[in-house]
C-alpha cells in the first residue's frame, strides 16, 4: 500500500476519534420509551406474579394481601391527603439528616485521605461504623435523647456519615498523584489544591459515596421511625408501617413498604441520576450517561 494512502487512513482514523459520538440518534419519543418502558414492564410483571400468587391462595389473606387491597390503602391516603404528611415528615428528616451528614463527612473524609495519622487511627473506626447496622443505635439514642427528633437525627448521622466519608476517601485514593504535584507546580496552596484539583478529580467516586450515603440515611431513618414511635414525632412512613404491624393489617404494611420504595426510587431518578449524568457528560463520557 502506498505511503500516502496509509497516512490518509491514519488521519481519517484520528478524525473519527475526535468526532463526538452522536447519542441523539432516533426520535425523542423512542429514547424516552427506551428508558420508561423497561421499568414499567418489570413492575407489570412483578404485580402480575403477585396477583397470581394471591389468586392461588398459597398463603392466607392475612399474610399476602392482593395488589388491589394494597392499592386501596394507598388510594385512601391520597384522597384523604394523609400521604402528603407521611412524605413530608420522613423526607424532610432524611434531607436534613443527609445535609448535616455531608457537612461532617466531607472534612472527615479529606482528613482521612490526606493525613496518614488520621487514616491509621480513625479510618478503621469509620469503616467499622459503616458495617454496623444503624438500627443498633436506636435504643441508645432513645435513652440519650428521648423520643424526639434528636434521637432520629443521631441514628441517621451514624448511618450516613461513615458511608459518605469512605466514598470520598475512595474517590481521592483514585486520583492520579501527578495531579496534586501539577497543582503545586502551578502555585496552588493546600486548600486550593483540595478545592480545584482533588475534589473535582474525585467527584465520580464521591458521587457513588453520596448515593450510598443517601441509601444508608434513608434506611437508618426508617429503622428509627419504626422503633422510636411517639405522637410528638409525627407520623412518617416508618410510623405508618409500625401502625400497620400493630393493627395486624398486612395490606397497610405492604402499602407502607411500597411508599418507602417509591421515595427511594424517586430520589435516585430525580436527584442522583441527573447529577451523575451531568458529571459524566462534562467529562466526555456521554455514552455512559443513562
Amino acid at each position: 500500500m502506498p505511503l500516502d494512502v496509509q497516512e490518509g487512513s491514519v488521519e481519517a482514523g484520528l478524525d473519527a476519534l475526535d468526532t463526538p459520538v452522536n447519542t441523539t440518534e432516533g426520535s425523542r419519543v423512542r429514547r424516552i420509551a427506551a428508558r420508561v418502558l423497561p421499568p414499567i414492564g418489570a413492575i407489570v410483571i412483578l404485580v402480575a406474579i403477585w396477583q397470581a400468587l394471591w389468586a392461588a391462595a398459597f398463603w392466607p389473606e392475612f399474610k399476602l394481601p392482593s395488589p388491589a387491597a394494597v392499592w386501596s390503602q394507598i388510594w385512601q391516603l391520597i384522597t384523604s391527603g394523609d400521604i402528603a404528611e407521611l412524605f413530608w415528615v420522613s423526607v424532610h428528616r432524611a434531607v436534613i439528616g443527609f445535609a448535616i451528614s455531608l457537612v461532617i463527612a466531607v472534612p472527615l473524609g479529606l482528613a482521612i485521605a490526606n493525613i496518614t495519622v488520621v487514616r491509621r487511627g480513625i479510618g478503621p473506626l469509620v469503616s467499622g461504623l459503616q458495617s454496623l447496622p444503624s438500627v443498633a443505635w436506636v435504643p441508645a439514642a432513645i435513652l440519650w435523647f428521648g423520643l424526639n427528633d434528636r434521637a432520629i437525627y443521631w441514628v441517621v448521622l451514624l448511618g450516613a456519615v461513615p458511608s459518605i466519608a469512605n466514598g470520598l476517601v475512595s474517590g481521592l485514593d483514585q486520583v492520579p498523584p501527578i495531579l496534586p504535584r501539577v497543582g503545586k507546580a502551578l502555585g496552588a496552596g493546600r486548600f486550593g489544591g483540595i478545592r480545584y484539583i482533588l475534589l473535582p478529580a474525585a467527584l465520580p467516586g464521591f458521587l457513588g459515596g453520596l448515593k450510598q450515603g443517601w441509601a444508608f440515611s434513608w434506611r437508618s431513618l426508617m429503622a428509627a421511625e419504626l422503633i422510636a414511635t411517639s405522637p410528638e414525632l409525627g407520623e412518617g412512613l416508618g410510623q405508618y408501617l409500625h401502625n400497620g404491624m400493630s393493627l395486624s393489617d398486612i395490606s397497610m404494611v405492604f402499602a407502607g413498604i411500597v411508599l418507602i420504595f417509591v421515595v427511594g426510587v424517586g430520589i435516585e431518578l430525580l436527584v442522583f441520576r441527573p447529577l451523575e449524568n451531568t458529571v459524566l457528560r462534562a467529562r466526555g463520557l456521554t455514552t455512559s450517561a443513562r
